[in-house]
């Protein structure tokens, strides 16, 4: 049996660029929790690709 693929986590940054708002929009996002989620991995923020493209079909709804 393959093991599952995962996807690698997505930087601050990365979520930025992708969704096309500044960083500083995903921080007061994290902070008022209407934005996509988002993990701790030590001192970074980390979004996995599946719960941004969840939190995105759930705004264009």
């Amino acid at each position: 049996m393959a093991a599952p693929t995962i996807e690698r986590l997505w930087t601050v940054q990365e979520v930025s660029a992708f969704l096309g708002v500044p960083v500083g929009t995903l921080y007061q996002w994290r902070y008022r929790r209407t934005g996509p989620r988002a993990a701790r991995v030590g001192r970074h923020l980390r979004y996995d690709p599946a719960d941004l493209r969840a939190w995105l079909d759930q705004q264009a709804a």
